[in-house]
Protein backbone atom coordinates (compact mmCIF):
# COMPACT_ATOMS: atom_id res chain seq x y z
CA UNK A 1 0.00 0.00 0.00
CA UNK A 2 1.53 3.67 -0.61
CA UNK A 3 1.28 6.14 1.62
CA UNK A 4 -2.15 8.14 2.08
CA UNK A 5 -3.52 5.83 -0.29
CA UNK A 6 -5.22 3.27 2.41
CA UNK A 7 -7.31 5.89 3.88
CA UNK A 8 -11.20 4.69 4.74
CA UNK A 9 -14.17 6.12 3.86
CA UNK A 10 -14.34 7.04 7.63
CA UNK A 11 -11.14 8.36 7.91
CA UNK A 12 -11.31 10.55 5.28
CA UNK A 13 -14.31 11.91 7.07
CA UNK A 14 -12.41 12.22 10.18
CA UNK A 15 -9.35 13.85 8.12
CA UNK A 16 -11.98 16.42 6.96
CA UNK A 17 -13.60 17.24 10.22
CA UNK A 18 -9.94 17.54 11.96
CA UNK A 19 -9.11 20.26 9.25
CA UNK A 20 -12.40 21.96 9.48
CA UNK A 21 -11.94 22.21 13.63
CA UNK A 22 -7.77 23.51 12.33
CA UNK A 23 -9.21 26.18 10.48
CA UNK A 24 -11.96 27.34 13.03
CA UNK A 25 -9.24 27.12 15.74
CA UNK A 26 -6.70 29.05 14.00
CA UNK A 27 -9.77 31.65 13.05
CA UNK A 28 -10.51 31.83 16.69
CA UNK A 29 -7.04 32.69 17.49
CA UNK A 30 -7.00 30.01 19.90
CA UNK A 31 -3.54 28.75 18.36
CA UNK A 32 -2.47 26.32 15.34
CA UNK A 33 -5.10 23.89 16.08
CA UNK A 34 -3.76 20.84 15.34
CA UNK A 35 -4.34 19.04 19.02
CA UNK A 36 -8.22 19.78 18.87
CA UNK A 37 -8.06 18.57 15.04
CA UNK A 38 -6.39 15.48 15.93
CA UNK A 39 -8.65 14.87 18.79
CA UNK A 40 -11.87 15.10 16.63
CA UNK A 41 -10.32 12.95 14.18
CA UNK A 42 -9.46 9.92 16.95
CA UNK A 43 -13.21 10.60 17.84
CA UNK A 44 -14.37 9.91 14.31
CA UNK A 45 -12.42 7.09 13.56
CA UNK A 46 -10.44 5.74 16.45
CA UNK A 47 -8.04 3.42 14.13
CA UNK A 48 -6.91 6.71 12.18
CA UNK A 49 -2.96 6.60 13.21
CA UNK A 50 -2.83 2.89 11.89
CA UNK A 51 -4.48 4.06 8.65
CA UNK A 52 -2.06 7.40 8.01
CA UNK A 53 0.78 5.15 9.77
CA UNK A 54 0.73 2.62 7.01
CA UNK A 55 3.26 2.69 4.15
CA UNK A 56 5.43 5.06 5.43
CA UNK A 57 9.20 4.09 6.85
CA UNK A 58 8.78 5.79 9.76
CA UNK A 59 11.22 6.77 13.25
CA UNK A 60 9.78 6.62 16.57
CA UNK A 61 11.40 9.01 19.08
CA UNK A 62 11.17 9.12 22.71
CA UNK A 63 13.01 9.38 26.05
CA UNK A 64 12.80 11.48 29.31
CA UNK A 65 14.66 14.60 27.91
CA UNK A 66 15.49 15.47 24.49
CA UNK A 67 12.62 14.31 22.38
CA UNK A 68 11.55 17.38 20.62
CA UNK A 69 15.23 18.22 19.70
CA UNK A 70 16.04 14.72 18.45
CA UNK A 71 13.14 15.02 16.64
CA UNK A 72 13.88 17.84 14.80
CA UNK A 73 17.06 16.88 14.15
CA UNK A 74 15.80 13.12 12.98
CA UNK A 75 13.43 14.81 10.26
CA UNK A 76 16.27 17.06 9.06
CA UNK A 77 18.39 14.41 8.37
CA UNK A 78 15.44 11.69 6.77
CA UNK A 79 14.79 14.54 4.14
CA UNK A 80 17.86 13.87 2.44
CA UNK A 81 16.22 10.56 1.66
CA UNK A 82 12.53 12.18 0.74
CA UNK A 83 9.42 14.15 2.55
CA UNK A 84 9.38 13.41 6.33
CA UNK A 85 5.86 14.19 7.92
CA UNK A 86 6.65 15.13 11.90
CA UNK A 87 5.59 17.27 14.38
CA UNK A 88 6.51 21.36 14.66
CA UNK A 89 5.18 22.06 17.99
CA UNK A 90 6.23 18.80 19.99
CA UNK A 91 2.44 17.37 20.45
CA UNK A 92 3.55 13.66 21.06
CA UNK A 93 0.79 11.98 22.21
CA UNK A 94 -2.22 10.28 20.17
CA UNK A 95 -3.90 13.48 19.05
CA UNK A 96 -0.69 15.68 18.02
CA UNK A 97 0.41 12.42 16.21
CA UNK A 98 -2.22 11.96 14.31
CA UNK A 99 -2.17 15.69 13.64
CA UNK A 100 1.27 15.47 12.31
CA UNK A 101 0.77 12.39 9.94
CA UNK A 102 -2.33 14.37 8.49
CA UNK A 103 -0.65 17.40 7.59
CA UNK A 104 1.70 15.36 5.34
CA UNK A 105 -0.67 12.40 4.16
CA UNK A 106 1.61 11.50 1.00
CA UNK A 107 5.14 11.99 2.65
CA UNK A 108 6.87 8.66 2.67
CA UNK A 109 8.90 9.05 5.48
CA UNK A 110 7.91 10.10 9.21
CA UNK A 111 9.75 11.24 12.79
CA UNK A 112 7.71 11.39 15.45
CA UNK A 113 7.74 12.23 18.98
CA UNK A 114 6.17 10.00 21.50
CA UNK A 115 5.92 10.16 24.83
CA UNK A 116 7.00 7.00 27.23
CA UNK A 117 3.53 5.91 28.40
CA UNK A 118 2.33 5.75 24.47
CA UNK A 119 5.36 4.60 22.94
CA UNK A 120 3.98 0.70 22.99
CA UNK A 121 -0.08 1.46 21.61
CA UNK A 122 2.01 3.92 18.75
CA UNK A 123 4.39 1.56 17.58
CA UNK A 124 1.31 -1.20 17.50
CA UNK A 125 -0.29 1.27 15.22
CA UNK A 126 2.39 2.65 12.88
CA UNK A 127 5.21 0.24 13.43
CA UNK A 128 8.38 1.47 12.97
CA UNK A 129 11.58 1.28 11.48
CA UNK A 130 13.60 2.70 13.63
CA UNK A 131 12.45 2.95 17.61
CA UNK A 132 15.32 5.54 19.35
CA UNK A 133 15.67 5.60 22.84
CA UNK A 134 17.00 8.49 23.98
CA UNK A 135 16.95 8.55 28.41
CA UNK A 136 14.92 7.41 31.03
CA UNK A 137 14.67 9.18 35.05
CA UNK A 138 11.67 10.76 36.66
CA UNK A 139 9.51 12.61 35.20
CA UNK A 140 5.30 14.01 36.47
CA UNK A 141 5.64 11.52 38.95
CA UNK A 142 1.75 12.01 39.50
CA UNK A 143 1.30 11.21 36.04
CA UNK A 144 4.09 8.89 35.34
CA UNK A 145 4.69 7.31 38.08
CA UNK A 146 7.64 4.97 38.98
CA UNK A 147 9.87 4.82 35.81
CA UNK A 148 11.30 1.49 36.13
CA UNK A 149 7.93 0.90 35.45
CA UNK A 150 8.01 2.38 32.07
CA UNK A 151 11.30 0.57 31.90
CA UNK A 152 9.38 -2.49 31.80
CA UNK A 153 7.08 -1.34 29.62
CA UNK A 154 9.30 -0.22 26.94
CA UNK A 155 11.31 -3.36 27.31
CA UNK A 156 8.14 -5.23 25.79
CA UNK A 157 7.22 -2.99 23.36
CA UNK A 158 11.05 -3.52 21.70
CA UNK A 159 10.27 -7.40 22.03
CA UNK A 160 7.00 -7.11 20.75
CA UNK A 161 8.71 -5.22 17.09
CA UNK A 162 11.68 -7.44 16.74
CA UNK A 163 12.27 -5.79 13.06
CA UNK A 164 12.78 -2.76 14.43
CA UNK A 165 16.53 -1.29 14.24
CA UNK A 166 16.49 0.21 17.86
CA UNK A 167 18.94 3.26 18.13
CA UNK A 168 19.56 3.27 22.42
CA UNK A 169 21.87 5.47 24.62
CA UNK A 170 24.02 2.96 25.87
CA UNK A 171 25.42 5.77 28.81
CA UNK A 172 21.76 5.47 30.14
CA UNK A 173 21.62 2.31 32.27
CA UNK A 174 17.77 2.05 32.48
CA UNK A 175 17.90 2.92 28.38
CA UNK A 176 20.19 -0.22 27.51
CA UNK A 177 18.01 -2.84 29.55
CA UNK A 178 15.16 -1.69 27.21
CA UNK A 179 17.29 -2.09 24.47
CA UNK A 180 19.39 -4.91 25.40
CA UNK A 181 17.93 -7.92 23.85
CA UNK A 182 16.81 -6.31 20.47
CA UNK A 183 17.30 -8.57 17.80
CA UNK A 184 18.83 -5.51 15.68
CA UNK A 185 20.57 -2.71 18.33
CA UNK A 186 22.63 0.11 17.43
CA UNK A 187 24.34 1.68 20.58
CA UNK A 188 25.21 5.27 20.75
CA UNK A 189 27.26 7.07 23.53
CA UNK A 190 24.95 9.65 23.68
CA UNK A 191 26.33 10.94 26.98
CA UNK A 192 24.45 10.48 30.23
CA UNK A 193 24.51 13.39 33.01
CA UNK A 194 22.01 11.99 34.99
CA UNK A 195 22.35 8.46 36.79
CA UNK A 196 20.55 8.99 40.18
CA UNK A 197 17.35 7.04 38.88
CA UNK A 198 20.02 4.28 38.02
CA UNK A 199 21.80 3.42 40.70
CA UNK A 200 20.35 0.00 41.25
CA UNK A 201 20.29 -2.50 38.10
CA UNK A 202 16.69 -2.27 36.79
CA UNK A 203 17.55 -6.59 35.95
CA UNK A 204 18.70 -7.79 38.88
CA UNK A 205 18.03 -4.24 41.73
CA UNK A 206 21.52 -4.94 42.60
CA UNK A 207 24.43 -2.13 42.74
CA UNK A 208 25.22 -0.42 39.20
CA UNK A 209 29.31 0.22 39.60
CA UNK A 210 30.71 3.07 37.31
CA UNK A 211 34.72 3.07 36.32
CA UNK A 212 35.11 6.48 34.11
CA UNK A 213 32.78 6.35 31.26
CA UNK A 214 31.64 2.38 31.96
CA UNK A 215 29.15 0.28 34.14
CA UNK A 216 27.90 -2.63 35.30
CA UNK A 217 25.72 -4.33 36.92
CA UNK A 218 27.21 -6.23 40.20
CA UNK A 219 24.49 -9.02 40.16
CA UNK A 220 24.48 -10.05 36.46
CA UNK A 221 26.74 -9.76 33.06
CA UNK A 222 24.22 -6.46 32.18
CA UNK A 223 26.80 -3.78 31.17
CA UNK A 224 27.16 -1.01 29.20
CA UNK A 225 27.82 -2.43 25.50
CA UNK A 226 30.50 -1.09 23.20
CA UNK A 227 29.22 2.32 21.09
CA UNK A 228 28.43 1.70 17.66
CA UNK A 229 28.33 5.65 17.35
CA UNK A 230 30.49 8.09 19.69
CA UNK A 231 31.45 11.66 20.21
CA UNK A 232 33.82 14.31 21.12
CA UNK A 233 33.60 18.00 21.48
CA UNK A 234 34.46 18.13 17.28
CA UNK A 235 33.87 15.17 15.80
CA UNK A 236 30.93 12.44 15.58
CA UNK A 237 32.96 8.71 15.30
CA UNK A 238 30.73 5.60 13.82
CA UNK A 239 31.25 2.19 11.76
CA UNK A 240 33.60 1.20 10.00
CA UNK A 241 36.43 4.41 11.01
CA UNK A 242 33.68 6.91 10.33
CA UNK A 243 35.03 10.23 11.70
CA UNK A 244 32.86 13.56 10.83
CA UNK A 245 33.35 16.80 12.08
CA UNK A 246 30.23 18.03 13.63
CA UNK A 247 29.32 21.80 14.87
CA UNK A 248 25.93 22.28 16.24
CA UNK A 249 24.04 25.62 16.25
CA UNK A 250 22.17 24.48 19.10
CA UNK A 251 24.35 24.55 22.89
CA UNK A 252 25.13 22.14 25.24
CA UNK A 253 26.76 18.43 25.10
CA UNK A 254 23.45 16.77 25.57
CA UNK A 255 22.47 18.22 22.11
CA UNK A 256 25.46 16.91 20.34
CA UNK A 257 24.44 13.51 22.03
CA UNK A 258 21.04 13.97 20.56
CA UNK A 259 22.28 14.77 17.14
CA UNK A 260 24.22 11.23 17.17
CA UNK A 261 21.41 9.60 18.01
CA UNK A 262 19.27 11.49 15.51
CA UNK A 263 22.22 10.33 12.72
CA UNK A 264 22.54 7.08 13.77
CA UNK A 265 18.56 6.78 13.23
CA UNK A 266 19.26 8.45 9.59
CA UNK A 267 21.97 6.49 8.45
CA UNK A 268 19.85 2.80 9.70
CA UNK A 269 16.90 4.41 7.46
CA UNK A 270 19.53 4.72 4.72
CA UNK A 271 20.86 8.32 4.49
CA UNK A 272 24.58 9.16 4.25
CA UNK A 273 26.03 10.03 7.56
CA UNK A 274 27.73 12.96 6.09
CA UNK A 275 24.42 14.80 5.18
CA UNK A 276 22.59 13.25 8.17
CA UNK A 277 25.44 15.33 10.03
CA UNK A 278 24.57 18.61 7.83
CA UNK A 279 21.12 18.29 7.99
CA UNK A 280 21.00 17.99 11.82
CA UNK A 281 23.46 20.72 12.20
CA UNK A 282 20.95 23.71 10.90
CA UNK A 283 18.42 22.98 13.67
CA UNK A 284 18.84 26.57 15.73
CA UNK A 285 15.52 26.27 17.90
CA UNK A 286 12.90 23.92 18.39
CA UNK A 287 9.42 25.20 19.58
CA UNK A 288 11.31 28.56 20.88
CA UNK A 289 13.56 26.60 22.72
CA UNK A 290 17.12 28.14 22.70
CA UNK A 291 15.65 31.30 20.96
CA UNK A 292 16.45 34.62 21.48
CA UNK A 293 14.02 37.60 21.84
CA UNK A 294 14.40 41.20 22.74
CA UNK A 295 11.91 42.48 25.39
CA UNK A 296 12.32 46.13 26.11
CA UNK A 297 15.96 46.49 27.08
CA UNK A 298 16.64 43.05 27.40
CA UNK A 299 17.90 40.50 25.09
CA UNK A 300 16.29 36.86 26.41
CA UNK A 301 17.49 33.70 25.78
CA UNK A 302 14.81 31.13 26.34
CA UNK A 303 15.65 27.47 27.39
CA UNK A 304 12.92 24.87 28.56
CA UNK A 305 13.44 21.85 31.78
CA UNK A 306 10.86 19.77 32.79
CA UNK A 307 12.36 17.47 35.36
CA UNK A 308 15.53 17.26 37.16
CA UNK A 309 17.69 15.75 34.28
CA UNK A 310 17.07 17.96 32.00
CA UNK A 311 16.95 21.31 34.41
CA UNK A 312 20.38 20.13 35.43
CA UNK A 313 21.43 20.13 31.90
CA UNK A 314 19.95 23.40 30.87
CA UNK A 315 21.32 25.15 34.12
CA UNK A 316 25.08 23.65 32.90
CA UNK A 317 24.12 25.84 29.63
CA UNK A 318 23.53 29.18 31.56
CA UNK A 319 26.40 31.62 30.38
CA UNK A 320 28.18 33.19 33.78
CA UNK A 321 28.67 36.42 32.41
CA UNK A 322 24.75 37.60 31.58
CA UNK A 323 23.13 40.46 33.34
CA UNK A 324 20.06 38.57 34.63
CA UNK A 325 18.53 35.08 35.30
CA UNK A 326 14.95 34.36 35.74
CA UNK A 327 13.74 30.87 36.82
CA UNK A 328 10.40 30.40 36.17
CA UNK A 329 8.30 27.28 37.54
CA UNK A 330 4.61 26.59 37.63
CA UNK A 331 2.88 23.28 39.09
CA UNK A 332 -0.24 22.77 36.41
CA UNK A 333 -0.88 19.41 35.02
CA UNK A 334 1.14 18.84 31.81
CA UNK A 335 4.37 20.29 34.23
CA UNK A 336 3.33 17.86 36.59
CA UNK A 337 1.46 19.06 40.10
CA UNK A 338 4.50 17.28 42.31
CA UNK A 339 7.39 19.49 42.24
CA UNK A 340 9.50 18.00 44.91
CA UNK A 341 12.00 16.95 42.51
CA UNK A 342 13.28 21.17 42.59
CA UNK A 343 15.32 19.46 45.52
CA UNK A 344 17.08 16.91 43.35
CA UNK A 345 18.44 19.83 41.29
CA UNK A 346 21.58 21.67 42.07
CA UNK A 347 20.94 25.38 41.98
CA UNK A 348 24.25 26.74 43.85
CA UNK A 349 26.37 28.18 41.03
CA UNK A 350 25.04 31.95 40.11
CA UNK A 351 27.53 33.64 42.30
CA UNK A 352 27.61 37.39 40.77
CA UNK A 353 24.22 37.02 38.44
CA UNK A 354 21.10 38.82 39.55
CA UNK A 355 18.15 35.73 40.30
CA UNK A 356 14.57 35.81 39.84
CA UNK A 357 12.12 33.02 40.89
CA UNK A 358 8.98 33.82 38.65
CA UNK A 359 5.93 31.06 37.96
CA UNK A 360 2.47 30.16 39.77
CA UNK A 361 5.15 27.95 41.85
CA UNK A 362 8.08 31.07 42.30
CA UNK A 363 7.75 30.97 46.07
CA UNK A 364 8.22 27.28 46.41
CA UNK A 365 11.44 27.79 43.68
CA UNK A 366 12.30 30.67 45.98
CA UNK A 367 12.20 28.35 49.35
CA UNK A 368 14.53 26.05 47.32
CA UNK A 369 16.88 28.80 46.05
CA UNK A 370 17.14 30.20 49.59
CA UNK A 371 18.30 26.72 51.19
CA UNK A 372 21.12 26.88 47.93
CA UNK A 373 22.91 29.96 49.23
CA UNK A 374 21.27 31.51 46.02
CA UNK A 375 20.67 34.84 46.37
CA UNK A 376 17.10 36.28 44.37
CA UNK A 377 14.07 38.29 44.71
CA UNK A 378 10.65 36.93 43.53
CA UNK A 379 8.14 37.87 41.42
CA UNK A 380 5.62 35.81 40.06
CA UNK A 381 4.94 37.45 37.01
CA UNK A 382 7.84 36.16 34.45
CA UNK A 383 7.56 39.42 32.20
CA UNK A 384 8.12 41.70 35.36
CA UNK A 385 11.14 39.46 36.13
CA UNK A 386 12.48 40.10 33.02
CA UNK A 387 12.27 43.52 33.58
CA UNK A 388 13.76 43.83 36.90
CA UNK A 389 16.85 42.39 35.69
CA UNK A 390 19.44 44.68 34.48
CA UNK A 391 19.87 45.96 31.19
CA UNK A 392 21.69 43.76 28.69
CA UNK A 393 21.55 39.70 28.41
CA UNK A 394 19.01 37.35 30.15
CA UNK A 395 18.44 33.61 30.72
CA UNK A 396 14.93 32.84 30.98
CA UNK A 397 14.97 28.94 32.23
CA UNK A 398 11.06 27.31 32.43
CA UNK A 399 9.22 24.85 32.88
CA UNK A 400 6.73 23.26 30.00
CA UNK A 401 3.40 25.84 31.01
CA UNK A 402 5.77 28.80 32.18
CA UNK A 403 7.89 28.45 29.24
CA UNK A 404 4.68 28.19 26.93
CA UNK A 405 2.61 31.17 28.79
CA UNK A 406 5.58 33.55 28.72
CA UNK A 407 6.15 32.89 25.15
CA UNK A 408 2.55 33.99 24.89
CA UNK A 409 2.94 37.07 26.54
CA UNK A 410 6.30 38.28 24.87
CA UNK A 411 4.26 37.93 21.53
CA UNK A 412 1.26 39.65 23.04
CA UNK A 413 3.68 42.58 24.45
CA UNK A 414 5.27 42.79 20.57
CA UNK A 415 1.90 42.97 18.93
CA UNK A 416 1.00 45.71 21.05
CA UNK A 417 3.81 47.62 20.98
Amino acid sequence: MSTGTGITTRGKVALRAAAAASWASQKAGRGKGSMIGGLIALKIDPTLMEQLGAGRRTAVITGTNGKSTTTRMTAAALSTLGEVATQADGANMDAGIVAALSTRVHAPLAALEVDELHVPHVSDAVNPEALVLLNLSRDQLDRVGEINMIERKLRACVAAHPEAVVIANCDDVLVTSVAYDAKNVVWVAAGGGWASDAASCPRTGEPIVWEGSHWRSTGSDFARPTPDWWLDDENLYGPDGLKIPMTLALPGRANRGNAAQAVAAAVAMGAKAEDAVAAAATVQEVAGRYSTVEVGSHSVHMLLAKNPAGWQEALSMIDPTVDGLVIAVNGQVPDGEDLSWLWDVRFEHFEGVKVVAAGERGTDLAVRLTYAGVEHTLDPNPLRAIASCPPGRVEVLANYTAFRDLNTAIAKEARNA
